[in-house]
């Protein structure tokens, strides 16, 4: 029977040599750090209780670890040298320091993480959305390390032009683009409201409309054409059917003698004024 003194002396030592321990490790805001001394593995809330960064750390009892000081960047780079490296593209930021991202490469993420989908990377100190980065996987978490110097810069320069002008995920082309790229544009338009097809189709008719002097009321989606409900400048209400693809007049409203399609919905606006 093993001797219970015994068990009892040992654990007491291993507390005192946790006690006595300092050691690196990164958290997030809101979260925990851990710490294996001997055969245990201790979890600790870090003091102060918000900190989010790199820290050299010290227990202050069983459950309780406070922040000594900053490490060294050569500390911290020995640190994630430990870890296995994935690159990775920034989408969004979720909060504090953490980022959404994508694997440049699904196969290889894959076989590095065991998985291939958008992940958090928690302390992101610098990059824009779409830049590539390298990460570091502990095997439950990606840690930042630094922007991927050796990724070419043209595809996210590609990506912010596209993006900045609205166009929809599936009409993203320029050489070099793979579907991972085209996956993370998706990942960043989904939290724009611009890309709201629905929004944008309301964009687009009030546009057409304001160049003319008129101003959209409402619209109904009828597949291939929208039902557009607006008023002249004057102050005339009219329902005309548009079609989708360049605005072209299908039904005016109005009698245009059979004329209908020789415009678009920014000249039958003049029309209707000048009538």
């Amino acid at each position: 029977m093993t001797d219970i003194r015994k068990i009892l002396s040992q654990l007491a030592a291993e507390e005192g040599q946790l006690l006595d321990t300092q050691f690196l490790a990164p958290c997030v805001r809101g979260g925990r750090v851990r710490i294996r001394v001997s055969s245990m593995v201790y979890t600790f809330q870090p003091q102060p209780r918000n900190f989010e960064g790199w820290a050299i750390f010290r227990p202050i009892n069983e459950k309780i670890a406070a922040v000594i000081e900053e490490p060294s960047l050569p500390q911290v780079a020995e640190y994630l040298q430990l870890l296995v490296p994935v690159r990775l593209h920034l989408a969004c930021l979720l909060q504090g320091q953490t980022w959404l991202a994508y694997p440049v490469n699904e196969s290889d993420a894959k076989q590095r993480t065991g998985v291939a989908k958008p992940l958090p990377v928690h302390l992101v100190t610098e990059g824009s959305k779409f830049e590539q980065i390298v990460a570091r996987w502990d095997g439950h978490c990606l840690w930042f390390e630094e922007i991927d110097r050796r990724a070419d810069p043209r595809p996210s320069e590609e990506l912010k032009a596209a993006l900045k002008k609205l166009i929809l995920p599936q009409e993203v082309r320029f050489k070099g683009m793979t579907p991972e790229m085209q996956t993370v544009y998706e990942l960043v338009s989904r939290n724009i409201k611009g890309f709201d097809p629905k929004v944008r189709d309301r964009q687009r008719l009030q546009r057409a409309l304001k160049m003319g002097g008129g101003e959209l009321r409402d619209f109904c989606d009828r597949q291939n054409y929208w039902l557009v409900e607006w008023t002249s400048g004057s102050g005339e209400h009219h329902t005309s059917a548009i079609a989708k693809n360049d605005l072209t007049v299908l039904s005016a409203g109005i009698c245009l003698s059979g004329l209908d399609k020789d415009f678009d919905l920014h000249s039958l606006v003049g029309v209707v004024e000048n009538r």
